[in-house]
């Protein structure tokens, strides 16, 4: 009985890193539209889904325009909507098995680097074992074991697309800060060079009247 436990914590255990080492995300340009899908393979799972716009691709512009996300099921029917988000986290249950819909707008004039990552939270071998009594509360905490590993991967995930984001938001600024004072500088030459300008016309035509 000991040995077929550890084979169920050790099987229990690759399953749950499996399932981390395929929530992946992806950063993808968007210019109007861009739709993906996912198949979700069981009624009743939990879909975590997280976005981040990370840059607008311009170098003279960086606003707070974001984009909106519709995410659709199996049948069309709407799930999410969000209107002008540059960051979201959310999750889902599935009511439905089937191929769901994730579809982005981008109503500014740039080009928009996001941030998207999904996953769905399933353990097949739950179900292999779900009627055994002597298995239930081991794989109870395995399944415990899981979110907890995979919510810490959401999360650093999600961080990580966050940092990326303030880190060009700051560079952009910079360079504004750089560009503007460059600018005030230049202005202020100018307007030095002109009045330095202005005042030996003054005196070259007060000294042509005083000899006459």
């Amino acid at each position: 009985m000991r040995l077929a436990v550890r084979h169920a914590l050790v099987f229990a255990l690759i399953g749950a890193l499996w399932n981390l080492q395929r929530s992946e995300g992806i950063r993808f340009v968007i210019d109007r539209d861009e739709c993906f899908s996912h198949d979700v393979k069981y009624e009743g799972d939990t879909v975590h889904v997280s976005f981040v716009v990370i840059k607008a691709d311009s170098p003279w512009h960086y606003g707070d325009e974001g984009v909106d996300l519709v995410v659709k099921g199996p049948s069309g029917e709407q799930i999410q909507d969000f209107r002008d988000k540059t960051s979201e986290k959310f999750d889902f249950v599935a009511h439905k098995s089937g191929v769901h819909k994730f579809c982005f707008t981008n109503k500014s004039p740039y080009h928009e680097t996001v941030d998207f990552d999904v996953h769905v939270g399933h353990f097949s071998y739950f179900e292999q074992h779900a009627k055994d009594e002597h298995f239930t509360p081991l794989l109870e905490q395995i399944g415990k074991l899981e979110e907890a590993l995979y919510n810490i991967q959401f999360e650093q995930h999600w961080l990580e697309a966050q940092t990326d984001r303030q880190a060009i938001v700051n560079d952009a600024m910079s360079r504004r800060a750089v560009h503007k004072a460059i600018f005030e500088s230049a202005a202020l030459i100018g307007a030095s060079a002109l009045q330095i300008y202005l005042l030996q016309r003054l005196f070259e035509r007060k000294l042509g009247t005083s000899r006459v």
